[in-house]
């Protein structure tokens, strides 16, 4: 089952600068002009819970879950934000894919900047380095008849984003072949249907699993995040040992 949005967030790390929670598919960090009609969003549930300002360093899509880490004063935002912005933070999420992705691979490929849904204009830059590390951990085929196939193939990749470009690991997944099940944007429509029906739970199968930053003293700040219980519902469906 997806998790309840009303519910108190999970906080998985807390220091006297930073806080980090789980974040559950369908939660907003914060407000945003593409979904007006939300009332709930990570920040201010953050802050309420807290009784505390907090300062988001990153973000994550709305329907992905996971390590979701915030600054707890203006100090801590500056110090940590500018790791983010300097690409000196370890991410890795983890993805359930169409068909058998690569072993290890190195994904290169520029990207432009995405216009957003609610813009009129068309973005027209020139595409930006952006760099994805992705190794598959399992491979699944199940009785799943999708177009012409009687059985679809499926698979879980880690990946490690270098860059952090909008989208980039949905976008750097589509350019392989192999996007993400789920993915309403940059997916296959009839397969995430059919996927959908079989798990009986959807939404996109991305989640931050973990985040390592490196604390004022110089040591490593390692937050580690918990699947969802519906991600690790279909993986356990899949025959994935959790």
């Amino acid at each position: 089952m997806p998790n309840d949005l009303s519910d108190p967030l999970l906080i998985i790390y807390q220091d006297d600068d930073l806080v980090a929670i789980n974040k559950p598919s369908g939660l907003l960090v914060h407000r945003s002009p593409i979904d007006k009609h939300e009332t709930r969003f990570a920040v201010q549930q953050l802050r309420n819970q807290l009784g505390q300002h907090v300062y988001p360093l990153h973000r994550l899509d709305k329907p992905t879950s996971g390590a979701l880490v915030f600054a707890l004063s203006q100090e801590a935002a500056s110090f940590y934000g500018q790791q983010f912005q300097e690409h000196q933070i370890q991410k890795t999420y983890w993805a359930l894919v169409r068909g058998y992705g690569p072993q290890n691979m190195a994904i290169d490929h520029g990207l432009k900047e995405e216009a957003d849904d609610y813009a009129d204009t068309k973005v027209a830059f020139e595409p930006k380095h952006a760099l994805t590390h992705v190794q598959c951990l399992s491979e699944f085929e199940i009785p799943l008849q999708v177009d012409r196939y009687a059985t679809t193939r499926l698979s879980l990749m880690q990946c490690e984003p270098i860059t952090g470009r909008k989208h980039q690991i949905r976008r750097h997944l589509k350019h392989i072949g192999h996007p993400i099940v789920g993915d309403s944007r940059h997916g296959k429509g009839l397969l995430n249907r059919a996927c959908e029906r079989y798990f009986s739970a959807g939404r996109l199968w991305l989640a931050c699993t973990q985040v390592i930053l490196t604390a004022r003293q110089g040591q490593p700040v390692v937050i580690e995040a918990p699947l969802a219980t519906d991600f690790e519902g279909v993986l356990r469906q899949l025959g994935h040992s959790c």
